[in-house]
């Protein structure tokens, strides 16, 4: 692998410059693809372009910019691997995007707005750019080691750079791109469509295999040559329509729920629940004080497990208060360790030997109060939880 050093004024990275769209951006005449299909959308906010803009304007170094020499005989061609975010500020503002605060009142100045000293202060700022040249494979390890400055990309923004095709084209056009189909279910995702959350949701789910493991790794490997990502789409499509069915009231708690694992170990069930009565126990457990995790409520109705609500547990206060009333005993009758204490009487525990035991479990309706609370030694406590 070759590794070249060169300077670029932005004068020649802004000649040509077009945003594709879908079909990526352009720049240095054609001969650059500064958002190659691997690359994730531009994602600076409006701050950190203005930020980009300054420092060059200061004459600050902007760091080092990595590119990839895909030139072909005499045909000169690079592609961006790490700077493309700073790129696009650049050519967004040399080309009339937005405008930065300039002067003592912090007006705002677009680039045409500049005198000609100003300008030329700009279009002559050279970047650092290293550039390589090697194989497919070298290319990709370099991207890796090389993505720890600027925004790094995330786990399926680096997936992305391993699997380029038809499938992952047509994946971006339902889970990524702006206005994409997944935008009318984004109230019930977490992440960033931009930064290829949605689409790394939608494959983790479809990819889960009966033990609850999923491999998104192998998936996109799998269908890296498919002609489209169809049946990823319909598969997260009905996941989402059955989750509507069976609760059609939309809480923000819905947010970020594992619906596509739900419906992977449930969804033969639609037929089997009543909507009015989830919602009747939905209503019932987000009022309940004693339920802390909310988001928790949705899988617990499907399995019955506890753990999801994260349930309110006796303070630290309460425990001691009952561990004096109790003088140290584990309030369990039948206690194996009953008569072990001198004489026969019963053991005396120290207070980190014991836990805290509702006497009505939560699901019987007791509440985390003092009255319902009591203290057992730690094998009661365990064999009565095992019950």
């Amino acid at each position: 692998m070759e590794i070249i050093k060169q300077s670029y004024p932005i004068y020649d990275l802004t000649l040509g410059y077009v945003d594709k769209g879908n079909e990526g951006v352009e720049g240095l005449g054609g001969n650059l693809d500064i958002r190659p299909p691997y690359q994730r959308e531009f994602v600076y906010a409006p701050k950190k372009q203005q930020a980009v803009i300054d420092s060059v304007i200061n004459g600050f170094p902007l760091g080092i910019i990595y590119w990839v020499d895909n030139s072909i005989n005499d045909s000169e061609h690079y592609e961006v691997l790490d700077g493309q975010q700073r790129i696009i500020s650049i050519c967004k503002y040399v080309t009339g995007d937005f405008s930065i605060p300039l002067g003592e009142d912090n007006s705002p100045h677009y680039f045409h707005n500049l005198t000609k000293d100003e300008k030329d202060l700009i279009n002559n700022y050279e970047l650092d750019v290293y550039i390589c040249k090697g194989t497919e494979r070298e290319k990709l390890e370099w991207f890796e080691r090389i993505n720890v400055q600027g925004e790094p990309l995330t786990n399926q923004e680096l997936r992305n750079a391993s699997y380029i095709g038809p499938w992952l084209s047509d994946a971006k056009t339902y889970f990524s791109k702006n206005g994409a189909p997944v935008d009318s279910f984004s109230e019930y995702l977490t992440g960033s469509r931009n930064r290829q959350d949605y689409l790394e949701t939608a494959i983790e789910w479809k990819s889960t295999d009966d033990y609850g493991k999923s491999d998104i790794t192998r998936y996109m490997a799998e269908h890296q040559n498919d002609d489209d990502a169809r049946e990823l789409w319909l598969y997260f499509f009905r996941v989402m329509n059955w989750v509507q069915q069976l609760f059609p009231n939309y809480r923000r708690e819905m947010k970020g729920v594992e619906w596509g694992l739900l419906y992977n170990d449930y969804k033969d069930l639609l037929n089997e629940l009543d909507p009015a009565e989830l919602e009747v126990q939905v209503k019932t457990l987000m009022m309940d004080d004693e339920v802390k995790a909310k988001k928790g409520i949705y899988s617990y109705l499907f399995d019955s497990d506890e753990k999801h609500l994260n349930l309110r547990t006796f303070t630290s206060a309460q425990k001691r208060k009952a561990y004096e009333e109790q003088s140290g005993i584990c309030n369990n009758l039948e206690c194996p360790h009953r008569h072990e204490g001198e004489n026969g009487e019963p053991k005396h525990w120290e207070i980190n030997e014991m836990e805290a035991d509702h006497i009505t479990p939560w699901s019987k309706g007791g509440k985390t109060d003092l009255d319902n609370l009591q203290l057992l030694c730690r094998d009661c406590n365990r064999r009565k939880s095992s019950i």
